[in-house]
C-alpha cells in the first residue's frame, strides 16, 4: 500500500500493510480466475453498462491471468485518480468508507477454489476486481462512490446511518441497473459477479424501479438470495447529483428514528 500524501483530505484508520503476492497464486487459482472470466464475459454484451465494457479495455483485464494490483492501479490512477488497496477480507464500515472517501477501493487478493465456483458466502477477488474495478475508470460513477462514501464516514459509529446507508450502497453500487440508449443495463457489481443474476435482473421475474432515495431507504435487502427489487437510473450523473437527497433523507430519517 502506498503512503497517504498531504493532498488527501482525511486520514485513513489504521490498515495492515497488506499487499498482493502475485508469486503466491497457485495454478489452481490462475485456472479458478479463467474459468470464472470466461463464463461471466459471454454474458456481458447486451447486459453490462457500456462503460463497464469500456473499463474492462481501460483496465486491461483477461482471461489469461490474475490481475496484478501494481499494474491496474497504473491505469486507474491516470483514468480518474482512484487505486485498489489490498484487505484481507471485509472491512468495518469506517474503514470501508474512509478508504473510498480517499479515492482507495478495498479488495481482497484470494479467489475461491474450484470447489466454490458457484456458491461463496463471503466476496473473493473476482468479485472485488472483475465486477468492481472496470467502473471505477468512470469519472462520475467515482464521484459519487466518493461522496456517498463521505458521507458514511461521518457517520460511521452510527450503526443505524450505516443501515440506511448501506441500502443505497446496495441497490446502486452492487445491484444497480441503468437505462441506456440500447437498453436496460447493469452497472452493479454484484449482478456482473453472477452469471444467475446477471440474467435474471433483466427478465420480467423481479421488479424495477426508477431510482428514488426515498424508496431505497425503506427497502430491506437479503444477501441471500437474489434481489426481488432492481433501481434504473438514467445516468452516473443522476446518481452524483442525488447526493444532497440522500444526505437530506437520511438527516430526515436518523431524526425521526425510523429505519
Amino acid at each position: 500500500m502506498e503512503p497517504i500524501t498531504k493532498s488527501e483530505k482525511r486520514v485513513i484508520p489504521t490498515l495492515k500493510d497488506m499487499k498482493q503476492v502475485y508469486d503466491q497464486y497457485t495454478a489452481e487459482d490462475q485456472q479458478v480466475w479463467s474459468i470464472l472470466y470466461d463464463r461471466q464475459i459471454v454474458n456481458m454484451p447486451g447486459a453490462a453498462t457500456v462503460e463497464f465494457m469500456k473499463g474492462l479495455d481501460v483496465v486491461k483485464f483477461t482471461n489469461k491471468n490474475i490481475p496484478a494490483f501494481e499494474e491496474t492501479n497504473v491505469l486507474l490512477r491516470e483514468a480518474t485518480g482512484w487505486e485498489l488497496v489490498a484487505v484481507e477480507g471485509i472491512v468495518d464500515d469506517k474503514l470501508f468508507f474512509e478508504l473510498m472517501s480517499n479515492k482507495k477501493f478495498p479488495a481482497t487478493t484470494w479467489l475461491r477454489k474450484m470447489e466454490e465456483l458457484d456458491y461463496l458466502e463471503e466476496p473473493d477477488m473476482f468479485h472485488d476486481v472483475f465486477a468492481h474495478v472496470p467502473l471505477l475508470t468512470n469519472q462520475a460513477f467515482v464521484d459519487y462512490l466518493q461522496a456517498l462514501s463521505e458521507i458514511g464516514a461521518a457517520h460511521a459509529n452510527d450503526p443505524e446511518a450505516i443501515e440506511l446507508l448501506s441500502r443505497i450502497y446496495w441497490f446502486t453500487v452492487e445491484f444497480g441497473l441503468i437505462k441506456e440508449p440500447a437498453g436496460l443495463r447493469i452497472y452493479g457489481a454484484g449482478i456482473l459477479s453472477s452469471v444467475g443474476e446477471t440474467r435474471f435482473s433483466l427478465s420480467d421475474e423481479p421488479e424495477h424501479f426508477a431510482y428514488d432515495v426515498a424508496q431505497i431507504l425503506d427497502t430491506p435487502f437479503r444477501k441471500d438470495t437474489f434481489q426481488e427489487k432492481y433501481f434504473i437510473i438514467e445516468s452516473y450523473e443522476q446518481l452524483f447529483h442525488s447526493i444532497d437527497e440522500v444526505k437530506m433523507r437520511l438527516n430526515e430519517k436518523l431524526q425521526s428514528k425510523v429505519v
